[in-house]
């Protein structure tokens, strides 16, 4: 395994090399500084001055560098642009190919100084890492602070290349003209949904686009799905065989995924009126809902484990556990008995196998097709959860039941999609486990294979979380506890204020499901291309603050209006907040966490399943307070730890550039 700063020294460009970050005497640096302020010869602020000064050198010979290539990119651009203007006169097809190849020739040139940025971008990011976790992570939040949104910055140039987006431009304007020189191409300003179908054009735009994290849609579906970690395309070789992939197992995948978030929020209408018919009160729902969410606790890691090693055998023992679960679920209706119920629902989060699916597309599609087919899982998660409530079918609870009570879900698992997730491209042997998005392995000197083993227990995998994972762990664990106080309580909230059947309570819950794609839609396509993730997700915390807010009954009367629009708030925004909040996690999070049984994406299962356990419980210990207080009660909790949130997202602000 070849570290970065190998790596940087054998894909150096010979010409420009002295250029590049000086990688290796930076990393000396901070080993010497390290001593140093050990040894009481140096003190910490005279270290972080002058160790910024040295990244300020070098991101100044870096940057000025990149201006005077994109000059010269620019002035060939020129007078390419004069030839092509002389060619309208007189058009010749020989000469138009030549224009073309002339064109491309400098969209290869721009494809080393995208390659050069791209290099320097990683060896600042890293060499940052590597002081913060030296001097406790108080050099980023300086240097970031000071360096980023400064009118003058110089770092912003390297991460935000504007001119050479201008290049890019220029080159997709003129080869779209030479396709059609007689004038009928349509112009790429004019219909900016036109994609120029150019090999260099597609490889330069996929560059750009990992280089300036403008995340596209299917990307942040991706990421949002836990699947594509945000850098999937590291330049790395594809690992997965086109020749082993099938397309009819994507589709029996997808097909799963649907059935299962089906499978989940089917109770949801019912759940509370099921206990009722069974002599339980009908905020025991937050029992029945919990159950499978104490389940899926430990389901999650054997089934992380377990595909390790095989796919086929965890989705058969899935099917039969969730087979068993249903069975026990509906014969606890015939029997009275509100622990076969129980039992019935925790052999379902037993069978909880949305790893495994993930797991699949990861390991066994493409990477050409990979970020199509983990959007196709999102959407199959989504259609799956509206289509859930509306096909509940509670007419023989209800006839039998006068206490019309809606109900609660365990079925708050459409997000489930994300947490059972593992975040990183998981490949089909263990020995195959690279790190293809190039981390530092020399982290630690010592022993640098030690430094890349995956963490082997839980208390290991904690014990890398930096105070920016455990802030976005805490972000999560906020909007899975926000979001299921909101459905998990929504049929008993509803009857109590509204008196709403339970037909109504299905409809409102599969409109908030039918919301999960267009919201993707709109954040992927626009919102990550005009504002960093980080101003996104204060935004969204700030957003779903205000929903919680504006769902606190404050007077004696609680309209229909408030209570819908202050949900949707809550659940539109939560899942901006869930999308943007993964992408910061795999950014942040140690490369150790990316593989392995014990990975982030268990660790962020783990955190929501934990909220979604938490919330479910003070539903059920509300309910003794009586349905009058339950609103409330409930919400309260769910505010403090969006307050809680929002300040510990303030305090490692800077660290999640």
């Amino acid at each position: 395994m070849v570290n970065f700063g190998k790596r940087l020294m054998a894909d150096q460009l010979e010409e420009w090399k002295e250029y590049y970050i000086n990688y290796k005497m930076m990393k000396k640096k901070v080993k010497q500084y390290v001593q140093q302020t050990q040894n009481g010869g140096r003190n910490r602020e005279q270290v972080l001055k002058e160790f910024s000064r040295m990244l300020d050198d070098q991101i100044e010979k870096i940057v000025l560098f990149l201006l005077q290539q994109q000059g010269h990119l620019a002035s060939r651009i020129e007078k390419l642009g004069e030839e092509r203007a002389l060619l309208m006169e007189q058009a010749g097809a020989s000469r138009i190919s030549e224009l073309r190849e002339a064109y491309r020739e400098v969209g290869i040139d721009l494809m080393k100084l995208l390659r050069f940025v791209d290099m320097n971008a990683t060896g600042i990011r890293k060499i940052l890492k590597k002081f913060d976790k030296r001097f406790g992570y108080k050099f980023t939040d300086y240097y970031v602070s000071t360096r980023a949104n400064h009118p003058c910055s110089q770092l912003q140039q390297i991460f935000k290349q504007v001119g050479i987006v201008a290049v890019v431009g220029a080159l997709s304007r003129n080869l779209a003209f030479l396709q059609d020189h007689q004038g009928n191409f349509p112009s790429i300003y004019d219909h900016p949904s036109i994609t120029l179908k150019d090999p260099i054009i597609e490889q330069i735009n996929h560059s750009v686009q990992k280089l300036t994290h403008a995340t596209n849609l299917l990307q942040f579906i991706g990421q949002h799905a836990l699947i594509i970690p945000e850098d999937m395309h590291s330049g790395s070789e594809d690992l997965v065989d086109d020749q082993s992939y099938h397309f009819m197992s994507l589709l029996l995948n997808l097909a799963n995924t649907f059935l299962y978030m089906v499978n989940t929020y089917i109770i949801v209408p019912t759940a509370d009126d099921y206990s009722v018919s069974l002599g339980a009160a009908a905020t025991v729902c937050g029992v029945i809902i919990g159950s499978m969410a104490v389940a899926q606790v430990f389901s999650s890691v054997y089934f992380s484990a377990w595909s390790n090693k095989s796919y086929f055998r965890p989705l058969v023992f899935s099917s039969i556990m969730l087979f068993l679960g249903n069975l026990l679920y509906a014969l606890a209706y015939d029997v009275n008995s509100l622990t076969v119920l129980i039992v019935g629902r925790l052999l379902c989060g037993l069978g909880s196998a949305r790893a495994v699916n993930r797991r699949y597309i990861s390991d066994c599609v493409p990477l050409k097709t990979r970020l199509q087919a983990s959007a196709g899982f999102v959407s199959a998660s989504a259609l799956g959860m509206a289509c859930g409530p509306a096909l509940a079918e509670p007419d023989h609870i209800v006839r039998e039941n006068s206490v019309n009570t809606p109900s609660s879900d365990s079925g708050h698992r459409r997000n489930s999609n994300l947490e059972d997730g593992l975040a990183q491209p998981f490949l089909i042997d263990a020995k195959e486990s690279l790190d293809e998005n190039g981390e530092d392995n020399d982290e630690n000197e010592e022993d640098p294979e030690d430094s890349h083993k995956p963490a082997t227990s839980l208390a290991a995998a904690y014990r890398l979380l930096t105070p920016s994972v455990k802030v976005q762990l805490l972000i999560y664990f906020m909007l899975k506890f926000a979001m299921e106080i909101l459905l998990s309580e929504s049929s008993v909230v509803t009857t109590f204020y509204f008196n709403w059947s339970t037909s109504t309570v299905a409809m409102f819950l599969a409109v908030l499901g039918l919301t999960v794609l267009p919201v993707n839609v709109i954040v992927g396509s626009y919102v990550t291309n005009l504002f960093q993730d980080r101003q996104i997700l204060v935004a969204s915390e700030i957003m779903v603050l205000i929903g919680i807010a504006m769902s606190f009954r404050f007077t004696s009367h609680y309209s229909v209006p408030q209570y819908v629009s202050s949900a949707l708030i809550t659940f539109v925004f939560a899942e901006v907040l869930e999308g943007v909040n993964l992408s910061l996690l795999s950014r942040v999070m140690s490369s150790r966490l990316s593989r392995g049984t014990y990975n982030g994406g268990l660790l962020s299962t783990e955190a929501g399943t934990l909220a979604r356990v938490a919330a479910d419980m003070t539903i059920t210990a509300a309910g003794y307070l009586g349905q009058n207080s339950l609103l409330n009660v409930t919400l309260l909790p769910s505010f403090v730890i969006c307050v809680a949130s929002i300040v510990a997202t303030f305090c490692t602000y800077n660290s999640l550039y």
